[in-house]
């Protein structure tokens, strides 16, 4: 009986400490240390949540900058990659799909455009699948559009690509990169 009974007393006593005590000090000590990524790091305008600056989202039409493709939709619910190998041929579909439709909306900004010429993170999906940003080349690759659309002069949305680009985390993790929310954002602010 004294078995029983410090078992349950330990699955009782570990409960509560990983259950609830654990769980609440580290919410704590976030919203402490860092309150806006553990909120979500929500992105306002006027007051209004627009997007989180850490989840990719659909942007649709030649007036705004694009992200990677998502594997999942932009459902941050379901965030997965494809899974798919580099010989599978639905991989190789999807990417010739998205190919195609990026060279019908650059092509007039891209004479003789070419799938080569496409940077790769435009063509394929991140791990996540939700990945918030692109790299310079490709936010790069995107500046004539914006700038014909818009009514911009190019050295003004190269401009703003080199403000909105982060370096590498401390120096040397990861690449350079650009968000394309808050990009999109200043794109907006800029052109109103």
């Amino acid at each position: 009986m004294k078995t029983v009974i410090r078992a349950t007393l330990a699955v009782v006593v570990l409960a509560v400490l990983t259950g609830l005590v654990y769980p609440l000090a580290m919410t704590a000590i976030a919203q402490i240390a860092i309150r806006g990524t553990a909120d979500g790091s929500i992105v306002k305008v006027n007051d209004k949540p627009v997007g989180s600056s850490m989840i990719g989202q659909a942007w649709s039409g030649p007036d705004w900058f694009y992200g990677r493709p998502s594997a999942v939709s932009y459902d941050a619910s379901t965030s997965s990659g494809t899974n798919l190998g580099p010989l599978s041929k639905p991989l190789a579909q999807d990417i010739e799909k998205t190919a195609k439709g990026i060279i019908t909306m650059e092509s007039p900004y891209h004479p003789g455009l070419t799938v080569a010429q496409i940077p790769d993170d435009l063509l394929t999906s991140s791990g996540s699948g939700l990945d918030p940003d692109i790299t310079p080349a490709a936010a790069t690759f995107e500046a004539p559009r914006i700038a014909a659309v818009h009514y911009l002069p190019l050295p003004q949305v190269m401009s703003l690509i080199d403000q909105h680009t982060s370096g590498r985390t401390l120096g040397f993790l990861g690449m350079p990169r650009v968000n394309v929310l808050e990009l999109n954002l200043a794109l907006q602010q800029l052109s109103s």
